[in-house]
């Protein structure tokens, strides 16, 4: 399963794909600027961490993902713990 994270910090952005690692996922961040959105291809899952990004971004990513079909999480934290509940809840 290929996982997109918009937003979240920049210094748990190893740590998320840890995480996504432990759950069999590949995973790519784009935690900075709107400029590193330039494809986010087709993952089977995109989450928005939406209190660190901003509105441009996120409607960007949600552009892509509906273009896709792609699966949309939510989450207005950006901790591990939230992502954990978000891949506990999308993956098998």
């Amino acid at each position: 399963m290929s996982v997109v994270i918009v937003g979240g910090n920049e210094c748990m952005e190893h740590r998320y794909k840890e995480l996504c690692k432990e759950y069999r996922c590949k995973a790519k961040v784009y935690s900075k600027t709107i400029s590193e959105l330039k494809d986010i291809g087709s993952p089977d899952l995109l989450v928005l961490f939406t209190n660190t990004v901003s509105h441009k971004m996120v409607k960007r990513a949600l552009n892509d993902a509906k273009r896709t079909n792609t699966k949309i999480a939510r989450s207005h934290s950006s901790s591990i713990a939230a992502l954990k509940s978000i891949l506990d809840e999308h993956t098998v």
